[in-house]
């Protein structure tokens, strides 16, 4: 990988490792969490946008942690399934957890993989810890390396907003995302967008679907 960023570095750390070991570390207990959070399960939320695709395409995920999201699909049936996750402990744990699923160690703004190789590339609560400086490198790397599908959950607010996390500044900032990828790109159309609200408070989530579509 080359230089890493501020955020970076901290999430490859023992800040991230930190973050792996308090996070849900079986798909059961993620379901639980979202179940929790939304009224709702993951697999319930996937459905919605996800169910009328064909279950061979090839999907990434960027920012895949210990693997929960990508067992997720597999058991809706989706066979062909790659992760790249920057924190070497969560590779690990991914890797023991998972089978006929390919989670390597990478970084959001240098995927290891060339243009157009996946179907459909998605992050779930990563686009929100990328500063807003990177974050259209990031994107541009998620557009690149698809040929039809970007699907993303993330926090939402219609305005860029950074938010304190765990008394650190610089780590964590809400957005518009959906937005964001239509405003660099001229070729996505947007699919289907959900803004789902917690249960237990004011905050609410995105669920977006986009399309790539070839301009003429």
């Amino acid at each position: 990988m080359h230089n890493l960023t501020e955020q970076a570095s901290k999430w490859s750390g023992a800040f991230g490792r930190e973050y792996t070991e308090r996070n849900p570390q079986s798909i059961e207990e993620m379901e639980e969490l979202y179940t929790r959070n939304y009224g709702l399960t993951r697999t319930e939320l996937n459905r919605r946008f996800l169910d009328n695709l064909d279950r061979s395409i090839r999907i990434l995920e960027v920012g895949s942690n210990v693997g929960n999201q990508l067992l997720c699909l597999q058991r809706m049936g989706f066979d062909c399934l790659y992760g790249i996750e920057l924190q070497s402990y969560a590779v690990e744990i991914a890797k023991s957890k998972s089978k006929n699923i390919n989670i390597i160690q990478g970084e959001a703004s240098d995927i290891p993989f060339k243009d157009s190789f996946f179907d459909m590339v998605f992050t779930s609560g990563v686009l929100i810890h990328i500063s807003p400086k990177k974050l259209p490198d990031v994107l541009e790397e998620i557009h690149r390396c698809t040929k039809k599908y970007i699907f993303g959950f993330e926090y939402y607010s219609d305005e860029t907003k950074e938010i304190p996390y765990r008394g650190n500044s610089d780590l964590l900032w809400k957005a518009d995302f959906a937005e964001k990828y239509l405003e660099l790109f001229d070729d996505l159309t947007l699919v289907k967008e959900e803004r789902i609200k917690y249960l237990g408070n004011d905050n609410v989530d995105t669920m977006f679907l986009l399309k790539k579509e070839l301009l003429i």
